[in-house]
């Protein structure tokens, strides 16, 4: 199975006792390999071979009529807090895109759609990456084939840049509570609602390292319209943060390489306390200890990614999986 390469940033002394004293301390970085920008253009077109769940995904944007319901009449859960834009929006397309969000600089985010997205009610994807890596860490965390799969559906992946402002770690809510990134997705996911069809029940949010404790914040902070998220390397070090809809149970597939898995923090135990604290709001969450320390674990990982994003809409309670989970993926994960 193949490791990704882990560049590991040392917080200077400063930052890693404010870290210590905030119960925050984190975090490393990952470097993808063989991550270029001439790899991008395969993913940001709507063609392509399928990969993992074929069958299922195909059928991700068409289970519900425009009033909500399922193709059985059954009335299915909404977000309650769909974002509006608070700035000027930029015409979203494949590509590096700058938006303003209000009150903080502007930002960029790359995006793997096409006009599929005018047309078609697909999922959306926020990916947050590690620290010292960039937006193009996506490619390889959630593979292309996935990425081909969520474009080819009319979905849009998004990975935001970090502002340079934030610190030592890409994203303000790792050592803080500064909610800027945060706006950011708002502001693209806004955006997004006014020029495309975007299938609100199947936004989702994934990381690593940094960007995996980044991804537990937000499925809390914006669990108002998050319908499940992933985490590598990624959870809780200081408590559940604020539950924007507690009447939104969340489903969570989180990842973490064991005992090794240590860059200033244990993610074993920030995974552990992730789960817990889902556990407690009534949310659903499995972990998948891959035993291969600080990295990005390769192979069955990403097909099943894509699988139990499917599984878990928007509002998905009792999850598909309390009996156990589909065949195909990780052994190593287990409820």
């Amino acid at each position: 199975m193949h490791h990704a390469r882990v560049a590991v940033a040392r917080a200077p002394q400063a930052a890693l006792a404010l870290a210590l004293a905030l119960g925050c301390a984190t975090d490393g970085a990952d470097d993808p390999e063989d991550e270029t920008d001439g790899s991008s253009g395969a993913a940001s077109s709507s063609g392509g071979e399928s990969g993992g769940s074929g069958e299922a995904s195909t059928a991700a944007s068409t289970g519900e009529g425009e009033d909500g319901s399922s193709s059985g009449g059954e009335s299915l859960p909404q977000p309650t807090m769909l974002p509006t834009p608070t700035g000027v929006c930029p015409t979203l397309a494949a590509g590096d895109v700058e938006l303003a969000p209000a009150g903080i600089a502007p930002r960029t985010v790359r995006l793997w759609m096409s006009d599929a997205a005018a047309t078609m009610p697909g999922p959306l994807v926020f990916y947050w990456h590690g620290t010292g890596s960039q937006p193009l860490e996506a490619e390889y965390g959630l593979g292309n084939a996935l990425i081909e799969q969520v474009v080819a559906q009319g979905g849009i992946v998004v990975a935001p840049t970090h502002d340079p402002a934030a610190g030592d770690f890409p994203w303000f809510l790792v050592l803080g509570n500064q909610e800027d990134d945060l706006l950011v997705a708002d502001e693209l996911l806004g955006c997004a609602l006014e020029q495309t069809m975007v299938d609100v029940r199947r936004v989702h949010t994934i990381g690593m390292s940094a960007g995996g404790l980044q991804s537990a914040q937000m499925s809390f902070r914006r669990s108002g319209y998050i319908a499940s998220a992933v985490t590598y390397s990624g959870g809780l070090v200081a408590g559940a943060p604020p539950d924007q809809d507690p009447d939104n149970p969340m489903s969570a597939m989180i990842f973490h390489g064991g005992e090794s898995d240590v860059v200033l923090i244990s993610f074993q135990q920030a995974s552990e306390s992730y789960l817990g604290a889902l556990q407690a709001k009534g949310g659903f969450g499995f972990l998948c200890n891959h035993g291969m320390g600080h990295s990005i674990p390769q192979g069955d990982a990403q097909p099943s990614v894509w699988t139990f994003f499917y599984d878990h809409p928007f509002g998905t309670t009792p999850s598909p999986y309390v009996d156990g989970l589909p065949p195909g993926f990780p052994s190593y994960c287990t409820l």
